[in-house]
C-alpha cells in the first residue's frame, strides 16, 4: 500500500512541479455563466481563449476558471448548444466585471468583462459523479430513491420486496453509502437490506451520486460513495408558482397526488409541498404478490432570508410510510419453508387488496435544519448548519400478538456543522470544517421480545480540510479528515440480564485527486481515497428474527470447541476480534467526445480491510417456525470493476446512450466469492425528440431496453431440506453458500412518452412492457416470488407561474 501511495503521489504531483518550472504565466480568467431569463447557472458551457490552446467547461454552478495566461488582455469565446453560437468577451484584468448572461436567441453582445466568482465547494471534483434532474425524478413519482438513481452506470439497488430498496454503488450498500439530505446525513435505521431511507423524491430538486470514497468531505459512512439529495433551492426574485400533479399506475392500482407552491422576493423566499401515495398488492406476470402495497404521506416547508452578506435558510420535512412485506416469505413449519423456497410461485396467494397486513414496517421521519451563511468577502464565507431528526420505526410480524410491534425504535439525530470557505491563498481554493454528530437509539417497551438491537448513544467529533488548485488545464485536489467516535451500548442478554459496553474509534481519512483537460474533447480524472466505517449496531448486536430470517451480530454468537453455534452471551468488543472497516479506493475516469459520440470509461479498485457481511449459516426452529439463520462475518475483500457509457447523437432530434457495468469481488481470506453482489448489466436509452406533435408543444419518446446477466459469481447452493435433516453439515470454516441458486438472466423493455401543452405536462410509461417473468438476484424476496409484471403509469402535472 505504501508503494501504491508513493507511485500515485509521483503520478499526480510530479507533472505539476514540471509544469510550474516551465510556465511563469500568472494571469487567469474566472467567471460565471447564467441564463439571461432565469438567471440560473448553465453547466457544461465551452469556454476558450481565442488563439491559444486554453479551454475549459463550466461546472454545475456555471463557474469556470482558466489559468496560466501570459497576457493581461484575452478574447474569451463562450459556446453552448441551444444558446447563442459563440460569444466573444474582451477581458481586461484591471477592470471589475459582471456575470456573463447567455440568451437562447443569437445576439451580438457588447464587450463585457468577467468577474471572479465563488467556486464549487463539494471537495469531490476528482471523483466520478452522476446527476439526476428534477424532470427525471418526477417521471415516476411513486418510485424509491434507490430506483430513481438505478439507471446510472455502476449503480444498482438491493431490496427486500417491492417497497424496501437501498442504493448500491460498485457493490457496496447500507451504511457504506452516505445519504446526504439537504446537507445533513439522513438519520435512519440503516442496516443491511431491511430498511430503506424515508425520502420522498417528489420533494427533491436534484440528486447527485458520487461513486468514490468520499469520506473526507462527508464522513465515515461515505466509504463506498455518497448520494446528495437537494430540495427546493429557494431562489430569490422568483415569481409565484404552483405545481400540482397526479398519477396512476396499473400494477398495484396505485395513485398519487402532489402539490408545491413557492415564491421569491428581493430578500426572502418560501416554498411548501405535500405528497400522498397509495399502492395496493402488486402482481407478477402470473400471480398476485400478496401483501406488497404501500401508503406514504409527506410534506415539507422552507423559507429563506437574504440581507447583504447574510443568508438564512430554515427547512422542515415530515414523511410517514407504511410498507408491506411479502406474506409468502413467512413459513410456519419446516416443510412449509422447504416448499416456499423450492416453489415456482408463492405458497400464500390472496386476491388483490389495498390492506397492509403483517409483516409490515411503519416509519415516521421528522427533519429540521437551519443554515446560516456569512459572505464576509467576495470569495470566502462561513456556513453554520444545525439539524435535528427523529425517526420512529415499528415493525409488525406474523405472530400470536400481531397487533404488537416486534420492533419499536426511536432514533434521535443531532448534527452541527461549521464550514469555512477560505479566501484564495497561493491560488488554492479550500474548504475546512468542524462537525459534531450524535445519535440516540431507544427501544420502546411492549414488544414482548428481546430487542433486535440494543439501546445506544453515538457521538462523533470530526474535522476536515479539502484544497484544490487549477494549473492551466490541470486541477489538483487533496483532503484530510480526523474522526473520533464514542459509543455507549445497553441491552439485554437472552436471560434478560442487562449488559453494557463502551468503545471508541479514532481514524484519519485522506484523499488525493487529479483532473487533466487533455484537449477540447478529452478529460481524465483520477482519485485515490481512504475511508473507514465503524460496524453498525445491527452488525454487532443483531439478535433474533427480522423479516423472514434470524440474524446474529458479530458480538451475539460464538463457536464452541466442537464448532457448535452458541448465542447465550454477549461478547464485549475489546474481548473480540471485531475491527472497523478501512477502505482504499482508486478510481479513474476518461471521457472522450468525438463527432457525435461521447465515451466515458470508469475503472476502479477497492480494497476493504475487515469487510463485514452477512452469510447464510443454517435453518433452525423458532417459536414462529423454522427460519433461515444468517450470521455476520469479517474478512479482507477486494472489489474490481468498470463502467462504460457511450452517448451518440444520431441526429438533432435523436440520441442514444449505451451503458454497461461489471464488478468482480472476492473474500481474500478464503479465496471465495461474496454474496449479494450485482451482476453484469447492459442498458440502452433511446431519446427521440418529436418536437411539436398534434396540439402538443413538445414531446419525447424514450425507449429503455436492458439485459441483466445471471450472477456467475454466486456462492454454491444448499437446499434447506439438506440443512434441516443434517445431510450437509455446516461448520464455521465451511464454504459460503446460498439457499437458492442465482436466477437466470433476463431482458426488460421500458417505454415512455413525455409531453407538454401550455401549462400542462405529463407522461405515459410502460415498464416491463413484455411482461417478462424474472427474479432479481439482489432482491431477498427472490427466494419466494417473481418480480412485478407489466406496469402502466400515467402522470399529469399543472405548472402555473405568475409573471
Amino acid at each position: 500500500m505504501r508503494l501504491l501511495l508513493t507511485l500515485t503521489y509521483l503520478f499526480i504531483f510530479l507533472p505539476s512541479a514540471l509544469f510550474a518550472q516551465e510556465n511563469d504565466c500568472t494571469y487567469s480568467v474566472k467567471g460565471k455563466v447564467l441564463d439571461k431569463e432565469t438567471e440560473h447557472p448553465i453547466g457544461h458551457v465551452l469556454v476558450e481563449i481565442l488563439g491559444k490552446d486554453k479551454f475549459t467547461e463550466t461546472n454545475a454552478q456555471g463557474e469556470f476558471i482558466i489559468e496560466g495566461l501570459c497576457s493581461d488582455k484575452n478574447t474569451v469565446v463562450i459556446s453552448c448548444i441551444g444558446y447563442s453560437n459563440s460569444v466573444c468577451e474582451y477581458h481586461n484584468h484591471d477592470e471589475k466585471t459582471p456575470h456573463i448572461y447567455l440568451t437562447e436567441k443569437v445576439q451580438e453582445l457588447e464587450t463585457v468583462t468577467i468577474q471572479v466568482e465563488r467556486k464549487k465547494e463539494k471537495g469531490t471534483e476528482t471523483i466520478s459523479q452522476a446527476a439526476i434532474t428534477k424532470i427525471a425524478l418526477r417521471s415516476n413519482p411513486t418510485q424509491s430513491l434507490a430506483s430513481a438513481i438505478g439507471d446510472q452506470q455502476g449503480v444498482s439497488l438491493t431490496s427486500a420486496g417491492t417497497n424496501i430498496q437501498l442504493p448500491v454503488i460498485h457493490g457496496l450498500y447500507g451504511n457504506r453509502i452516505l445519504i446526504l439530505n439537504n446537507g445533513l446525513k439522513h438519520g435512519f435505521q440503516n442496516w443491511g437490506t431491511d430498511h430503506s431511507p424515508e425520502i420522498d423524491i417528489n420533494s427533491a430538486d436534484n440528486v447527485t451520486v458520487i461513486k468514490g470514497a468520499a469520506g473526507v468531505r462527508f464522513g465515515p459512512e461515505a466509504l463506498g460513495g455518497a448520494i446528495i439529495v437537494k430540495s427546493n433551492p429557494l431562489y430569490l426574485n422568483e415569481p409565484l408558482y404552483v405545481e400540482a400533479g397526479t398519477g396512476f399506475q396499473s400494477n398495484g392500482r396505485g395513485f398519487n397526488t402532489n402539490v408545491e407552491v413557492g415564491e421569491g422576493f428581493k430578500n426572502w423566499s418560501y416554498f411548501f409541498n405535500g405528497n400522498y401515495t397509495k399502492i395496493g398488492d402488486r402482481h407478477a406476470p402470473d400471480y398476485m404478490l400478496t401483501n406488497s402495497g404501500k401508503e406514504e404521506k409527506s410534506t415539507s416547508i422552507g423559507a429563506r432570508y437574504h440581507k447583504k452578506k447574510w443568508d438564512f435558510k430554515l427547512q422542515y420535512s415530515y414523511i410517514n410510510q407504511k410498507l408491506a412485506l411479502l406474506r409468502a416469505s413467512i413459513a410456519e413449519s419446516g416443510d412449509a419453508f422447504i416448499k416456499a423456497i423450492n416453489a415456482n410461485e408463492p405458497v400464500f396467494l390472496k386476491p388483490f387488496s389495498y390492506s397492509i397486513n403483517e409483516p409490515n414496517q411503519q416509519a415516521q421521519h421528522h427533519f429540521g435544519k437551519l443554515e446560516v451563511n456569512w459572505f464576509y468577502s467576495n470569495n470566502a464565507k462561513l456556513t453554520l448548519r444545525v439539524g435535528q431528526q427523529l425517526n420512529k420505526r415499528q415493525e409488525f410480524d406474523v405472530r400470536r400478538n400481531a397487533d404488537k410491534p416486534i420492533v419499536d425504535l426511536d432514533l434521535a439525530t443531532s448534527d452541527y456543522q461549521l464550514e469555512w470557505k477560505h479566501p484564495n491563498w497561493l491560488k488554492f481554493n479550500g474548504l475546512a470544517g468542524l462537525q459534531y454528530f450524535s445519535q440516540n437509539n431507544d427501544n420502546n417497551p411492549g414488544t414482548g421480545t428481546t430487542p433486535l438491537i440494543p439501546n445506544y448513544n453515538t457521538s462523533r467529533l470530526s474535522a476536515f480540510l479539502t484544497e484544490n488548485k487549477h494549473v492551466g488545464n490541470n486541477t489538483f485536489e487533496a483532503g484530510i479528515r480526523l474522526d473520533y467516535e464514542f459509543n455507549n451500548v445497553r441491552g439485554r442478554e437472552t436471560n434478560q440480564d442487562i449488559f453494557r459496553d463502551e468503545f471508541s474509534f479514532t481514524n484519519l481519512t485522506s484523499s488525493i485527486g487529479f483532473i487533466r483537460k487533455i484537449s477540447k474533447n478529452k478529460t481524465f480524472r483520477t482519485n485515490l481515497g481512504t475511508a473507514w466505517r465503524t460496524p453498525n449496531m445491527a452488525e454487532l448486536y443483531s439478535f433474533g428474527q427480522h423479516g423472514f430470517k434470524t440474524s446474529f451480530g458479530l458480538l451475539r454468537y460464538y463457536f464452541t470447541e466442537t464448532e457448535e453455534l452458541k448465542t447465550n452471551r454477549v461478547i464485549k468488543i475489546d474481548k473480540s476480534a471485531v475491527k472497523p472497516e478501512k477502505g482504499y479506493k482508486f478510481i479513474n475516469e476518461f471521457t472522450l467526445s468525438k463527432n457525435r459520440n461521447s465515451h466515458t470509461v470508469t475503472i476502479f479498485s477497492h480494497y476493504i480491510e475487515n469487510f463485514i457481511f452477512d452469510r447464510p449459516y443454517a435453518v433452525i426452529g423458532t417459536i414462529r417456525g423454522p427460519m433461515p439463520v444468517f450470521i455476520y462475518d469479517q474478512a479482507n475483500a477486494l472489489f474490481l470493476g468498470t463502467d462504460y457509457s457511450l452517448k451518440t447523437d444520431w441526429s438533432e432530434n435523436m440520441s442514444g446512450t449505451f451503458g454497461c457495468s461489471y464488478l468482480w469481488s472476492q473474500n481474500l481470506d478464503k479465496k471465495e466469492v461474496l454474496n449479494n453482489q450485482p451482476p453484469i448489466v447492459i442498458r440502452y436509452k433511446l431519446d427521440w425528440n418529436l418536437g411539436k406533435l398534434w396540439k402538443f408543444e413538445s414531446s419525447h419518446l424514450i425507449l429503455k431496453p436492458s439485459y441483466t446477466f445471471k450472477q456467475f459469481q454466486a456462492p454454491r447452493t444448499i437446499n434447506p431440506k439438506d440443512l434441516i435433516d443434517g445431510s450437509i453439515p455446516i461448520a464455521p470454516n465451511s464454504e459460503i453458500f446460498d439457499f437458492k441458486e442465482a436466477p437466470e438472466g433476463y431482458a426488460l423493455l421500458n417505454v415512455s412518452w413525455r409531453f407538454k401543452w401550455k401549462n400542462i405536462s405529463g407522461s405515459i410509461s410502460v415498464n416491463n412492457i413484455l411482461n417478462t417473468r424474472y427474479r432479481d438476484y439482489l432482491n431477498e424476496m427472490r427466494y419466494f416470488a417473481d418480480e412485478p409484471g407489466r406496469n402502466l403509469l400515467f402522470n399529469l402535472n399543472y405548472n402555473l407561474k405568475k409573471l
